[in-house]
């Protein structure tokens, strides 16, 4: 059993660079929650208080983001191995961004904070692996806001996207009025009507009442970068 848990763990980038004794010395002090989800299981509720590390091992999880004040949702799906949300746990706001909803059979670990305090942290590898996990991820938080206005609409549309979703690859569920993303990206609907049609004659998007569909993230991304 420790021989599985410790190859499990090999793979997660927080526990990369440790030997085996460490792993077998974690595994016996720290407590975690191997866990498997049939589908539709919700593994975090947006709003809810983030007390664990969660690791998708396996399999795939609908991630929904809905922001209330300005009437949007994005649905993504993300495949494991991923880590949902780190830098929640710690910080002035400890609360889930976003909900996690299994898609089929999903495998997940779970590790309460208190054990990460007491235990986890006085690895150093450990606490390396964390920074580089947090900082790579507000850099490249940094790197779309400072984006996030510039450019003509398409370019407007892309950064809007990339800088609400979790992952810039895979499909993408946008709920919004035409005349809410307008506002969001400080364009008129005209244009944003303009450049959404267009985008759909090429198949990069779907297009329904209050439905925007993203084939690809990526492809969409590219389309629009090589375009400009």
């Amino acid at each position: 059993m420790k021989v599985s848990m410790y190859d499990k763990l090999l793979e997660l980038p927080l526990f990369q660079g440790l030997t085996k004794e460490n792993i077998t010395s974690i595994i016996g002090k720290v407590k975690m929650g191997f866990h498997r989800f049939d589908n539709k299981h919700s593994i975090a509720v947006q709003k809810s208080r983030c007390n664990n590390l969660i690791f998708i091992l396996s399999g795939n999880v609908k991630v929904i983001t809905t922001d209330e004040k300005y009437n949007f949702t994005i649905e993504e799906t993300i495949q494991g191995p991923y880590i949902i949300e780190p830098q929640s746990l710690f910080g002035m706001h400890t609360n889930f961004h976003s909900s996690y909803i299994t898609e089929g059979e999903v495998e997940a670990l779970s590790i309460e904070k208190n054990y990460i305090l007491t235990n986890l942290c006085k690895y150093d590898i450990f606490n390396l692996n964390y920074l580089n996990i947090l900082s790579n991820r507000a850099q490249t938080v940094y790197n779309k806001l400072w984006n996030s206005h510039i450019g003509n609409t398409e370019e407007k549309i892309k950064n809007f996207l990339l800088f609400r979703c979790a992952t810039s690859f895979g499909k993408k569920t946008l709920y919004i009025t035409m005349e809410d993303l307008s506002a969001l990206i400080d364009d008129t609907r005209i244009n944003v009507s303009r450049a959404l049609n267009s985008l759909q004659e090429k198949n990069f998007i779907v297009l329904s009442r209050k439905k925007i569909i993203i084939n690809e993230m990526s492809s969409l991304v590219a389309e629009i970068t090589n375009k400009n």
